[in-house]
């Protein structure tokens, strides 16, 4: 599976406004800044987060971006299929008639594996990529010291 560069981009800009403490909007232009992102093709990149309800977007002086909902309420899913359409399978049509029924049988099975390839993406939230490593780790480690 390969992610789209357009989803590397929406990740780093959710990320950075999950990270931040404020909840004042930030520019495009200063999170393009803060990731050495190409600020044109991140507002391309920006307005499906806005359409998905990901984002929200402010206009005037003081305005710009912030997250719509809690980085918790936020999953890797959502940002993936936002920023570069949803993950599906897709089989390749086979040109003669008598390819028909394995085109059917061929396509129900990359639909499954699309499926189960959506699945991790969908437990994990935008908090979780933004916490700490040692955090996460000590999290783990502390509920298996206390079920052992």
């Amino acid at each position: 599976m390969k992610l789209t560069r357009a989803s590397g981009y929406a990740l780093q800009a959710l990320a950075f406004l999950a990270s931040r403490d404020g909840g004042d909007p930030v520019t495009s232009q200063h999170m393009a800044e803060a990731d050495d992102s190409p600020d044109r093709f991140l507002l391309k990149v920006l307005r499906p987060l806005v359409a998905a309800g990901l984002l929200r977007s402010l206009k005037g002086p003081h305005g710009g971006y912030r997250l719509a909902r809690p980085a918790e309420r936020i999953t890797l899913l959502e940002i993936l299929e936002a920023a570069g359409g949803p993950i599906r399978g897709e089989a390749p049509q086979l040109d003669n008639e008598a390819g028909r029924p394995l085109d059917a049988r061929l396509q129900a099975v990359c639909d499954q594996a699309a499926g189960h390839a959506r699945k991790p993406f969908e437990r994990i939230r935008l908090s979780e990529l933004v916490a700490p490593h040692g955090a996460a780790a000590r999290r783990g480690q502390g509920s298996k010291r206390q079920g052992g």
